[in-house]
């Protein structure tokens, strides 16, 4: 199993040096904001001002060939989505959205791997970022929390070659609330917000640089040692009384753990202990 990450080919030498040379006028997100940031970056990127869904639209372009390590931002998605078929509030200005091409060499047993990798990298971002200051906790399995409200989704969608059991493709995608907003206020009181003060400098570029440089390490299965032990250091859920949801039905449990499988140990009101490898757990009102 190995994850790849290479320079495209179908990104110019002569773009990246005009990028690393070209003086940012202003903070506004831009690939050559973001090139600019990061040095030696193994990825194509595209950005756009409204989108439906990055995912949406990236797993067509991967279906039609694209090569690894493309990543498409948008500035807004009018049609974003989260698990089970969820909408994903994604306002402009204050959100940052992303969808990531990945071309693993991976069974599709293993796919988790991917989500709880991103949780990882995207936490570490925030915190480098706010200097320490947000506290960012990783709710199984791929949302993020500060202050006890969710500030970020992953969503990974991938097609399986079922000749072999393996994966043709996996689409990563990332949405980020920088900052909290009248819009979420509104549409999600309690349940959504910021994970940032307003104020912090060329913000949206020097998010996606940071989010884009841990996926390199956090996506490297050599690194998945490592990765496991951060993902249960940042559990959010850890003893807390949840909801089990699965397709036979909704039932309480209490959070035991997280095993090294990145499966979430839960033990039920009877006793019985239940490892959870799919599904969604909502954590219960005190």
């Amino acid at each position: 199993m190995n994850l790849k990450f290479k320079n495209p080919d179908t990104l110019k030498q002569n773009t990246r040096e005009e990028a690393l040379n070209k003086k940012i006028e202003n903070s506004s997100l831009s690939v050559e904001g973001i090139y600019a940031l990061y040095e030696n970056c193994p990825y194509e990127i595209e950005i756009r001002d409204t989108v439906t869904s990055t995912n949406t639209i990236l797993k067509d372009m991967a279906k039609q060939g694209k090569a690894e390590n493309f990543v498409l931002i948008a500035k807004e998605q009018t049609e974003g989505r989260g698990r089970l078929g969820r909408r994903f509030e994604s306002p402009d200005k204050t959100g940052l959205y992303m969808s990531v091409l990945l071309r693993p060499e991976m069974k599709a047993e293993e796919s988790l791997f991917i989500t709880t990798s991103a949780g990882v990298a995207v936490s570490r971002a925030i915190k480098k970022l706010s200097d320490g200051k947000s506290n960012p906790k990783i709710k199984w399995v791929n949302d993020i929390f500060v202050n006890d409200l969710k500030v970020c989704g992953i969503l990974t969608e991938a097609s399986v070659n079922y000749g072999n059991g393996c994966l043709e493709y996996a689409v990563l995608g990332i949405g980020v609330n920088m900052y909290s907003s009248e819009h979420l206020k509104k549409n999600l009181p309690k349940i959504a917000g910021g994970a940032f003060d307003k104020g912090i400098e060329n913000l949206p570029n020097r998010l996606a640089c940071e989010i884009l440089k841990e996926l390199e390490f956090c996506l490297d299965v050599k690194n998945r040692k490592e990765i496991l032990a951060e993902y249960k250091k940042l559990s959010y859920l850890d003893g807390k009384r949840v909801n089990v949801i699965s397709p036979k039905g909704t039932y309480p449990a209490t959070v035991v753990e997280i095993d090294d499988s990145f499966g979430l140990v839960v033990k039920t009101d009877d006793g019985e202990i239940k490892i959870i490898s799919s599904g969604e757990v909502s954590v219960r009102a005190k």
